[in-house]
């Protein structure tokens, strides 16, 4: 049963890079959410200035993968403890961030930060929006072509990327090493 989640994590580019390696997931695209202005683009939301956060949305196999699952992955494959950054990678655009879709999502975000904070001896500052009365009220923007599938093409190139990219990759594989996919 395809379901979708939404995650912030700091450069899309790389949520993007480690969503597609973990199993049962079918598609993650990079795009913006949280802000509000109507169709954003790239240089509008590196601005700082729409209250966009970059982000992925991946579509999942929830037979194969839980929602709970991948919310351990997200939180354990960037620093959650960075407040509106990751590295080097600075602004509210980067920020740690969940965008549940239903109430039952919200309720497992909430359980997997707590999850985090007490295996990790530290807090997130891991932001949970775009809820309203169990509603999800953000509203998804795709990013442009060109940021879709960043690292298989225009990111091996990248030295941004190069950097930031793999050291994920690894956390990915050595702390959740059942759940990358054989081919990754």
């Amino acid at each position: 049963m395809a379901e979708t989640a939404i995650f912030g994590g700091g450069c899309f580019w790389c949520t993007e890079a480690v969503m597609k390696d973990v199993i049962g997931v079918e598609s993650v695209e990079s795009g913006y959410i949280g802000g509000d202005v109507a169709d954003p683009t790239y240089k509008q939301v590196c601005t700082g200035t729409t209250g966009h956060a970059e982000a992925v949305k991946v579509t999942y196999d929830a037979d194969t993968i839980s929602y709970a699952e991948l919310l351990d992955m997200f939180l354990g494959t960037h620093d959650p403890t960075q407040l509106n950054r990751q590295g080097n990678d600075v602004g509210t655009q980067y920020r740690s961030a969940i965008f549940p879709l239903d109430a039952k999502q919200q309720e497992e975000a909430e359980a997997a930060i707590g999850r985090w904070n007490a295996a990790n001896g530290a807090m997130a500052v891991t932001t949970i929006e775009g809820m309203s009365d169990g509603e999800q009220t953000a509203t998804w923007y795709s990013a442009e072509g060109y940021h879709q599938d960043y690292w298989d093409g225009e990111g091996q190139r990248n030295p941004y990327c190069q950097a930031t990219i793999p050291p994920k990759l690894m956390k990915l594989r050595k702390s959740f090493q059942k759940y990358v996919k054989d081919d990754a």
